[in-house]
């Protein structure tokens, strides 16, 4: 027996609105803004984003500053997806472990992945 409906992520970050704005555009989402406090929602889940002064992001792969958590959006063409997410802010990593994915830092620093189907 679940004992929640589904995961609400949060995100630190020094600016909600310019990174939920960014994710919301990826996604396809909707977004609510309240005071240092703004949400993305669609498909039955959401993502917050919360600000936190003297914000550092994470350092990925290396372990200083440590990613704890990133998001892996699923897209239909990689190519596609890496010219409209660089459009919108994000920074391609120069590290790529992987063929079926490409690391990106959104615009705080946060680490995702575009991984193909």
């Amino acid at each position: 027996m679940a004992i929640a409906r589904f995961p609400n992520f949060v995100f630190d970050c020094p600016d909600p609105d310019k990174l939920a704005d960014f994710y919301a555009n990826i996604l396809e989402w909707e977004t609510t803004i309240e005071e240092e406090w703004v949400e993305i929602h669609g498909e039955g889940m959401r993502i917050s984003f919360q600000k936190v002064e003297d914000y550092q992001p994470p350092v990925w792969p290396g372990q200083v500053h440590p990613q704890q958590l990133h998001l892996d959006v699923v897209v239909d063409n990689l190519d596609t997806a890496e010219s409209a997410v660089l459009e919108l802010g994000a920074t391609k990593h120069e590290h790529q472990p992987g063929t079926s994915f490409r690391v990106f830092l959104d615009p705080a620093g946060h680490p995702f992945c575009l991984c193909e189907q």
